[in-house]
């Protein structure tokens, strides 16, 4: 059965939306995603992402990284490439200045000529990372390094437009008119976003409203903890009620973040009943989510219970836990050795359901009565007829008096019932206007279509 035209009343498009679950578990240095267990292999390190990572693509399943002392590419005389029997994407520079995001631009232009063949690699894997930021609004300090001085510099600079030259080590660039590069740059990347879903709550503000001579919060000057989930766990955004972050001290739940006015405010639900804390912050607000930008920040700095443990890398100072330290071990480069052999006191959960939007095509195919009443299945026709009537050099007549099949059931076993013109129908074929074949699509079992009968297929597309 064929269809070759779908008249627009036949054709429906929507979109389709789903809510896929998303958990992550982080626990001395490692991130967990979604439980899932270590998945072996012949060659894993190619092929399989890391705990807590998901693959981007699903390429070099059990190819071996490994240098086959032969070139490749597709420039093998002029630009000759190592071959490593793994597949990799590649892209010649040309006047587009298309080029890959690990190479600067100053290396494009003076590293490569045209013609060169830029390469880069798979497996390509994402997953969450944290960004311990304090204060948030931090920024590079820019020292003059034009004479003498000693100890450690972070950035060196030459003053270019004061006339003057400043002495070794003093600071040239920290006021209104003349900031210093932010240390931080995601957080400044951030600011405008927040202050425009002040609508949804006046926490996203980076300045809170005033309070006499002070304000409410400057998220400049405030610690933060900054979740950074990719799009590939979540899609279109995180779906608002969904949010939960759990923090485990030594396997006990402490407390615990939700976004339960859905407007993007985490507001702890809970606080552990048995450590003893000054005061029960049950109800406050301890951060916010941006849902479509996946990016959770946590300003809460309250202490939620009356034990002290090593958080922040490099130091193995002991302090309470709070939700500005929250996520430490996420991909952050905070482990058991950067801190101290407590650390591994503290676990974390994170969990969400992510909202996904799939364009969907229904469409309907019609078999009426009187119609798709015959089939080139060789089993439409009786077995054992002459196919051929006459065949010469000059003609090929088919036999006109082929007789199709009965396949018409009858009560009784010796008796064939009258024939009825009837077909089952197995694949459904579409047509565009122009009558190309554009597609095919099969039924899981074939359905008898008799001549009297009235028959609408149903078909839905994923686009």
């Amino acid at each position: 059965m064929s269809l070759k035209k779908f008249q627009p009343e036949d054709i429906l498009l929507n979109t389709m939306k789903a809510h896929p679950s998303c958990e992550f578990f982080i626990f001395d240095g490692n991130v967990y995603y979604n439980n899932r267990p270590y998945r072996s292999g012949s060659f894993t390190g190619s092929i399989v992402a890391p705990e807590g990572f998901l693959s981007l693509y699903e390429y070099n399943v059990d190819r071996r990284d490994h240098d086959t002392g032969q070139v490749t590419g597709p420039l093998d005389t002029d630009y000759p490439i190592t071959d490593k029997s793994i597949i990799y994407p590649y892209m010649t520079k040309q006047g587009t200045t298309d080029c890959w995001s690990s190479i600067s631009s100053t290396e494009y232009y003076n590293a490569f000529q045209y013609g060169d063949v830029l390469t880069s690699s798979y497996p390509m894997t994402a997953s969450i990372t944290r960004q311990y930021m304090a204060p948030a609004g931090e920024r590079i300090e820019v020292f003059d390094c034009g004479s003498g001085g000693s100890g450690t510099i972070i950035t060196c600079k030459k003053v270019s437009d004061s006339g003057a030259t400043p002495s070794w080590g003093e600071v040239i660039a920290n006021s209104v008119d003349n900031p210093a590069p932010p240390k931080h740059r995601h957080y400044f990347a951030l600011r405008n976003r927040l202050n425009h879903y002040k609508f949804r709550s006046k926490h996203y503000a980076v300045t809170g409203s005033v309070t006499g001579s002070t304000y409410e919060w400057i998220k400049d000057e405030q610690t933060m903890a900054l979740i950074s989930i990719p799009s590939i766990f979540y899609g279109a955004r995180i779906q608002p009620g969904s949010l939960s972050l759990k923090w485990y001290f030594t396997g006990s739940l402490i407390a615990e973040l939700q976004d339960t006015k859905r407007n993007g405010e985490l507001i702890q639900i809970n606080s552990s009943s048995a450590e003893s804390v000054p005061i029960n912050h049950s109800g406050s607000v301890a951060g916010v989510v941006l849902y479509e930008e996946g990016f959770i920040m946590l300003t809460g700095s309250w202490a939620l219970n009356n034990k002290q443990i090593a958080l922040v890398g490099g130091s193995g100072t002991n302090i309470y836990p709070r939700w500005i330290y929250f996520g430490a071990g996420a991909n952050d480069g905070v482990t058991q050795g950067t801190t101290a052999a407590n650390f591994n006191s503290a676990s974390f959960n994170l969990s969400f359901r992510g909202q996904t939007n799939t364009q969907v095509m229904t469409m309907f195919a019609h078999a009426r009565k009187g119609e798709i009443n015959y089939s080139n299945n060789p089993t439409y026709l009786k077995y054992g007829q002459d196919e051929l009537r006459l065949t010469s050099s000059m003609v090929y007549e088919e036999n006109p008096n082929r007789l199709i099949a009965n396949v018409a059931s009858s009560s009784y076993s010796d008796y064939s019932a009258s024939f009825k013109r009837e077909v089952y129908v197995s694949k459904v074929a579409i047509y565009d206007e122009n009558n190309n074949l554009i597609g095919v699509t099969t039924l899981a079992n074939p359905v008898r279509k008799e001549e009297d009968q009235d028959l609408t297929f149903k078909l839905r597309l994923d686009i």
